[in-house]
């Protein structure tokens, strides 16, 4: 295949050196113009290639989950909207990145054929198919500092949408309209409510302590299930459109809520129906996260615990137009309840128990007593009280004698 001659000056531009051979990435490739659903087909070591205009967090968790080895993004990965995190979790992991490939790489590609990644240029061969723009954390870390200049445009973008969503959400959000009754028991208790990330691992493990003190009932949001499976835990409620989580997730008796569209559609209750379940259904335009903490909200949770995500400011412009909408008048709703996994860990204090400081004061006692008969003055009071208390015996002995 010759390259075009627009290629071969892109080619030239990136400054690719064609003499030494390839020093790049060669890996089978994968390509969807949605990443979420890309992710779900990647195996470890694929290449992957997608058209998602300013990269979220969310998506580049996905991607990273499947351990890619290489994102091409036909769009700009930030478009200086806002500092969107996407791309600095991917280039942070050590995954090569490249930005404005040709958008012709779609069609040029073959699901699954071993091609090779040098620099801003995807071979198949010595045939250059598509270029693009490599990514570094220097370029990555431009463009978020140019991007957080725009904030202030898009806070006001946020309002509007904010209001947008309560028009439309207002009987969810007030009235609890469209969440369902669960029969898992939640009135007054605590709840963990675990979303699959890149900080969920290491939110449940500085939780453990806390888990394993306050019982909490355990909700998986989609992926988060499998997250708390793995982990050694067995969630009592899974939450979400069912696309991200294993069957063994669903299949381990925990109570199943289908997260719906506000038309009432609902394409995971397929699933569900397949492996033999049944599942309510819960209406609303917000993520599954928030269908999470509205449900246990609804139940009468005292406490909510979230593990994996977190309510930043920039985390809440990184979900995009609804999504920010709806996470921030959710946890607007529920109020103060509602805490983060990393918060909870820091202020969680084990208490002990009346038994366990009975079995301290019980071997502090043990150790001096043996410590003070290892010492020659231990032996002589040992020895002192030993003939005290045959003295003491031996009188108890006559005394009970009068009265037989």
């Amino acid at each position: 295949m010759k390259v075009p001659e627009a290629l071969g000056a892109r080619l030239s531009r990136f400054g690719r050196a064609r003499g030494g051979g390839s020093t790049g990435v060669t890996a089978p490739v994968r390509s969807d113009r949605r990443s979420r659903s890309l992710a779900k087909r990647l195996r470890p070591g694929d290449i992957a290639v997608i058209d998602h205009v300013d990269l979220d967090r969310s998506s580049a968790e996905a991607l990273l989950e499947r351990e890619v080895a290489a994102v091409l993004n036909t769009a700009v990965s930030i478009s200086g909207r806002y500092p969107n995190l996407g791309p600095q979790l991917i280039v942070e992991a050590g995954v090569p990145l490249v930005d404005d490939v040709d958008p012709e790489v779609f069609a040029r590609v073959h699901e699954g054929e071993r091609l090779t990644l040098d620099g801003g240029a995807l071979l198949r061969g010595e045939s250059v198919l598509a270029t693009g723009t490599p990514q570094t954390p220097e370029s990555v870390a431009a463009a978020m500092d140019a991007a957080r200049t725009g904030i202030s445009a898009q806070l006001e973008a946020f309002a509007a949408n904010t209001a947008e969503y309560l028009r439309h959400e207002h009987d969810l959000l007030f009235d609890g309209v469209g969440i369902p009754a669960v029969r898992t028991p939640m009135e007054g208790r605590h709840v963990l409510v675990a979303v699959r990330s890149r900080r969920h691992r290491e939110d449940l493990v500085a939780l453990r302590p806390y888990i394993r003190e306050f019982r909490p009932v355990l909700i998986g949001v989609d992926g988060g299930a499998d997250a708390l499976v793995e982990a050694g835990f067995r969630p009592a409620v899974v939450v979400g459109d069912f696309d991200g989580v294993g069957d063994r997730a669903l299949s381990g008796g925990a109570e199943l809520v289908v997260h719906a569209d506000r038309d009432g559609r609902a394409p995971g209750l397929k699933r569900v129906r397949e492996l033999g379940r049944d599942a309510a259904a819960f209406r609303g335009a917000g993520s599954g996260e928030d269908a999470a903490i509205l449900l246990a909200d609804a139940a009468g949770a005292s406490v909510i615990v979230v593990a994996g995500a977190r309510s930043a400011l920039e985390e809440f412009l990184d979900r995009g137009r609804v999504g920010m909408a709806g996470a921030f008048l959710t946890r607007l709703r529920v109020g103060g309840k509602l805490v983060d996994a990393e918060a909870a860990a820091r202020l969680h204090r084990r208490r002990l128990s009346p038994w366990s400081l009975l079995a301290l004061a019980g071997a502090a006692l043990v150790v001096v007593v043996l410590a003070a008969l290892s010492s020659p003055a231990g032996a002589e009071y040992a020895a002192l009280l030993t003939k005290r208390w045959d003295l003491l015996a031996d009188f108890a002995y006559r005394l009970t004698g009068l009265f037989t």
